[in-house]
C-alpha cells in the first residue's frame, strides 16, 4: 500500500514537473519572439533613416560653402552603418557584431546630431523648402528610432528577468535560452537633432 502511494506520489511530482517544464518553455519561445519581432521594427526605422541621407547630403551639397568636413562625416558613418548588418537570433552569438552595429549606428546619429549644428550657420538652407521638409522626415524618423529601441528594450527585459528568475533560470539553462543584449544608445543620439527655423 505504501509503495503505490509513493508511485503515485512520484507520478504526480513527475506531472507538476513536466507541466512546468513545458509551460516554462512554450513562455520563453514567445518572449524570444517577441524580442525579434521588436528588432526587427528597430531595423526598420534605422533603415529608414539611412534611405533618408542622401537625399538629405545632396540638398546641403548644392550650398557650395557647406563644411565639407561634417558632410564627409555622415556620408562615411552611413556607409559603416549600412555595411555593419546583425541578426536578431546571433546577438548572444556574436556580442562584437552586435556591439558593432551599435557603435555604427550611434556613431551615425552624433553625425547628423552636429550636421544639423551647422546647419544653423546657412540662413538659405534653413529656408529651403526640400531641406525643410527632409529634415521634418529625420526629426519623425529619429522620435520612431526612440520609441522602437525602447519597445525592444522592454521585450528584452521581460525576457532576461524571465530565463534569471527562479525556477525559470532552470528550465532556461536546459533549453538553451541565454540573456539578450540591449540596444544601449550614447546621451547625445537619445535625443532627436533639432533645428531653429526661427526667423531671427
Amino acid at each position: 500500500m505504501s509503495r503505490r502511494i509513493f508511485i503515485i506520489v512520484l507520478v504526480v511530482i513527475l506531472g507538476i514537473v513536466l507541466l512546468s517544464s513545458f509551460s516554462s518553455y512554450n513562455r520563453f519561445v514567445a518572449l524570444d519572439e517577441q524580442v525579434n519581432s521588436s528588432w526587427a521594427q528597430v531595423e526598420n526605422v534605422l533603415q529608414r533613416r539611412m534611405d533618408l541621407i542622401p537625399n538629405l547630403v545632396q540638398t546641403v551639397k548644392g550650398y557650395a560653402n557647406f563644411e565639407q568636413e561634417t558632410l564627409t562625416q555622415v556620408i562615411q558613418a552611413r556607409a559603416q552603418a549600412t555595411q555593419t548588418k546583425v541578426d536578431a537570433g546571433q546577438m548572444t552569438d556574436n556580442p562584437q557584431q552586435m556591439q558593432k552595429y551599435l557603435n555604427a549606428q550611434n556613431s551615425l546619429s552624433s553625425s547628423l546630431g552636429r550636421l544639423m549644428v551647422v546647419v544653423e550657420r546657412y540662413p538659405e538652407l534653413k529656408a529651403n523648402q526640400n531641406f525643410l521638409r527632409l529634415q521634418d522626415e529625420l526629426a519623425g524618423t529619429e522620435n520612431r528610432i526612440a520609441v522602437e529601441r525602447r519597445r525592444y528594450n522592454e521585450a528584452v527585459r521581460a525576457f532576461n528577468q524571465k530565463i534569471r528568475t527562479f525556477p525559470s533560470n532552470i528550465f532556461a539553462g536546459l533549453f538553451g535560452f541565454e540573456q539578450r543584449p540591449y540596444f544601449e544608445a550614447p546621451e547625445e543620439a537619445q535625443t532627436v537633432p533639432q533645428v531653429d527655423f526661427g526667423t531671427d
